[in-house]
């Protein structure tokens, strides 16, 4: 069954205090994109690729990508007003709908080649499959004048890939046509209706968000080379 990968690109550099978008800013000598999108492609050679970018970022893209002599095949669609205009634009693309497709987010570099090849083993399976990590700090509810303990064994954090069945959340994101509050992929696929499954993904899959994030995914990134060479 051919698989895709959609790779959602569209944040600003607001979090990051700067004015570069944070899917260009540098990871260890190149964009956070380029590992991204590198990760998906040393899975597999055979797997589709889509990037969605801000209409207005595409032509600096394609700057970056002759300026760090950046070579892989894919393809790319301008996003949307939200995250969920942004996958449905590259959704779209895909014409073959007995497939498996991954979402993932842009600034997510350290994604490993076995957690993609667990989301599409799972997608395949069972339609779904979503990375999850168990919560490791306290969690506490909050009330109007208190708070209460939670059991956070009952809770997962949310992850990307986010990998389903093509004409899965091909057919629930054609359901709606405003972004209703979808928090994710997964939140969209179950309000239309599908079952939902959680997969083990990884406390090194970070997301790049705020400068503290960027230290640390230096750090993971230079660990792995070292433990590698």
């Amino acid at each position: 069954m051919k698989e895709y990968a959609i790779i959602v690109a569209g944040g600003s550099g607001s979090r990051m205090n700067s004015s570069v978008p944070k899917q260009f800013m540098l990871l260890t000598g190149q964009p956070i994109l380029m590992h991204t999108i590198a990760a998906f492609r040393q899975y597999s050679d055979l797997v589709s690729i889509i990037l969605v970018l801000p209409g207005d970022q595409i032509e600096e893209w394609k700057r970056l990508c002759n300026e760090y002599a950046f070579g892989i095949k894919l393809q790319i669609v301008p996003g949307g007003p939200t995250r969920f205009h942004s996958v449905k634009n590259g959704l779209f693309l895909i014409e073959d709908h007995d497939s498996l497709v991954a979402i993932h987010d842009g600034v997510r570099p350290l994604v490993s080649p076995e957690i993609i090849n667990n989301s599409f083993r799972m997608a395949y399976e069972h339609g779904t499959a979503i990375a999850s990590t168990p919560l490791k700090e306290s969690l506490r509810r909050i009330g109007k004048d208190d708070s209460a303990v939670v059991d956070r064994s009952k809770y997962r954090l949310i992850q990307t890939p986010q990998t389903f069945r093509t004409n899965l959340i091909i057919e629930a994101f054609g359901c709606f046509e405003e972004d209703e509050g979808f928090t994710d992929d997964a939140s969209v696929a179950e309000r239309h209706g599908v079952k939902i499954h959680l997969f083990e993904g990884s406390y090194e899959n970070i997301k790049i968000t705020t400068p503290e994030d960027l230290v640390v995914a230096e750090a993971l990134l230079q660990k792995k080379r070292a433990t590698n060479s």
